[in-house]
C-alpha cells in the first residue's frame, strides 16, 4: 500500500471518531442531571460506532460515483466514508429542516440519494436492498457496487441467507460486510450463532467469504479491494466479516453491566494503534497528526452549528410526506 492511501484511510479515522466524540458530547449535553432519553437537542436513542471505523474507512476507499451503500442503526462511520453531505446529516441527527430527511428520520434514518446511501434501524433491511440495488446496476450493465453492511447477529436473520442466496445465482455485484462487534446489543455471538465465524456460511452460497481478525484498516482496505474487483468484472458477491471492536455501549445511556472486557477495550483502539505503525513506518509525524486532527475538529464543529442554526420542523406540517 503507497503512503498516500495510508494516510487517507487515518485521515478518514480520524474524521469518524471526531465526529462521533462530538456527536456524544452534543447528545449528552441536556441529559443532566438525571438522563432522559427523550430530552435535550438530539432527543431518542443515540447508536455511536467508535472502533469500528476501520470497517467504513477499509471499505469505502474503494467505492466510486454511483456504487451505494445500506448500513445499519449504526451508520455514521459509513455514511461519513461515503460521502454524505456532513452539515444536512447533523441537522437531521438534530431533527432539524435542514436535514437530509427535513427532520423526520433521525439518525437511525439517514436518506441521501446523491451519495445512494440508506440506513435503518430495522436489523438486516439493507441486506435485500443492496441485492436490488446491484440488480438495478447489473440490468443497467455498470460496473458498479452495491454494498450491504449488516451486524453480526443479523446474519442470523432470514432476510441475510435470502438475499445472498439470490445474489449468488444471479451473480449480482453486491459485498455484503459484517461488523462483528462481539455483542448484539448484550448477547454475545458464542450464545447465539452457531458457527464461530459467519464468513463461512459464504460456502452454503459458493461465493467467497473472509474474515478479518485483527480490525486493521489495511487488512479490510485488502479484502474489501479483491471483493470490489471481483464484482466490478462480473464475478458476483462476496461476504466480508471484520471482527471490530464496540468502544462504548449498545447506545447511549447502556449501562454495559453484561460486559466482562470492558477494562481492557480502550488499549484495543484501532487509531492510536494505527497512528503508531504509521509514525514508525515514518509515513506520518507530529505535524501531519496535529493537522489531521484539527481539520477534523473544525469541519464537525461547523457542522454542529449548521445544524444547530437550522430551524425545527414546524409542527403544522407533521403530516407533510406521510402517505395515507
Amino acid at each position: 500500500m503507497d503512503s498516500n492511501t495510508q494516510r487517507e484511510l487515518y485521515q478518514q479515522m480520524v474524521m469518524i471518531r471526531t465526529y462521533e466524540e462530538t456527536i456524544l458530547r452534543e447528545y449528552h449535553a441536556d441529559k443532566k442531571p438525571v438522563f432522559d432519553i427523550g430530552a435535550g437537542l438530539i432527543p431518542g436513542e443515540m447508536h455511536l460506532a467508535a472502533g469500528q471505523e476501520p470497517v467504513a474507512a477499509g471499505v469505502c476507499a474503494h467505492a466510486t460515483e454511483g456504487d451505494s451503500v445500506t448500513a445499519t442503526h449504526r451508520p455514521h462511520h459509513f455514511a461519513l466514508a461515503h460521502g454524505v453531505e456532513i452539515n444536512a446529516m447533523t441537522a437531521e441527527i438534530f431533527g432539524r429542516v435542514d436535514g437530509l430527511g427535513r427532520g423526520r428520520g433521525g439518525h437511525m434514518h439517514l436518506f441521501d440519494p446523491k451519495a445512494k446511501f440508506s440506513c435503518s434501524g430495522i436489523i438486516g433491511e439493507g441486506l435485500p436492498v443492496a441485492a436490488g440495488q446491484a440488480l438495478a446496476m447489473k440490468r443497467r450493465g455498470t460496473n458498479n457496487v452495491a454494498i450491504a453492511v449488516a451486524g453480526e447477529g443479523a446474519a442470523n436473520q432470514g432476510a441475510f441467507h435470502e438475499s445472498l442466496n439470490l445474489a449468488a445465482l444471479w451473480k449480482l455485484p453486491v459485498i455484503f460486510v459484517v461488523e462483528d462487534n462481539d455483542w448484539g446489543i448484550s448477547v454475545p455471538r458464542s450464545q447465539s450463532t452457531s458457527v464461530p465465524s459467519n464468513a463461512v456460511r459464504a460456502a452454503a452460497y459458493g461465493i467467497p467469504g473472509v474474515r478479518v481478525e485483527d480490525n486493521a484498516v489495511e487488512s479490510v482496505y485488502e479484502e474489501a479491494g479483491k471483493a470490489f474487483e471481483r464484482a466490478r468484472n462480473g464475478g458476483g458477491p462476496s461476504l466480508l466479516e471484520v471482527s471490530t471492536l464496540r468502544l462504548w455501549g449498545h447506545f447511549e445511556g447502556d449501562a454495559q453491566g453484561y460486559r466482562s472486557d470492558l477494562e481492557g477495550v480502550p488499549g484495543r483502539d484501532p487509531i492510536p494503534t494505527y497512528e503508531q505503525t504509521l509514525r514508525d513506518a515514518r509515513v506520518i509525524d507530529d505535524s501531519f497528526v496535529e493537522q489531521t486532527r484539527s481539520e477534523a475538529v473544525k469541519r464537525v464543529e461547523a457542522a454542529v452549528e449548521f445544524a444547530k442554526s437550522s430551524p425545527e420542523p414546524d409542527p403544522s406540517t407533521a403530516g407533510d410526506y406521510v402517505f395515507a
